[in-house]
């Protein structure tokens, strides 16, 4: 298994959820508060890939919802300089296993690069009347 550096937010339920999904896969975290890591511009941007700039935000940061930062509107220098000085704004979490690194958690992506408990939907659940609608649901991923 994996050693997992997780960049999160302290009390983001998603997160926690997130972090115990990799844990029950065997993984190793290293946790990391996303709001104090010292991490530069070029260090963020390694999180990135080839996503585009409008991509690299997280939806639901305030900020984002009220319509104060327009993130299409945004280059590269500038939505990076947003995110450092509002860690809220940043797409969650930051993973990085070796070199490599992602942003957002894609358990798909996740799966097939280091292995992951996948979330089942509360649609899987109900067809079987098994849903109980307070939690996520977490079963093993089949083998790649």
């Amino acid at each position: 298994m994996a050693e997992v550096i997780f960049y999160g937010l302290a009390g983001c339920p998603a997160n926690a959820r997130q972090k115990q999904q990799l844990a029950a896969a065997g993984h190793t975290l290293v946790d990391r508060d996303l709001a104090t890591a010292d991490l530069t511009a070029a260090e963020l941007r390694a999180f990135f890939g080839d996503k585009e700039v409008d991509a690299w935000f997280n939806r639901r940061a305030a900020a984002v919802k009220s319509g104060a930062v327009t993130t299409g509107a945004l280059d590269e220098p500038a939505a990076l300089a947003a995110m450092l000085a509002d860690r809220d704004l940043i797409r969650r979490p930051l993973i990085q296993v070796g070199d490599r690194r992602e942003a957002g958690f894609d358990p798909t992506t996740l799966h097939a690069w280091i292995g992951l408990t996948s979330a089942e939907s509360c649609d899987d659940k109900h067809a079987r009347g098994q849903c109980d609608h307070g939690h996520q649901h977490f079963v093993k991923a089949p083998a790649a």
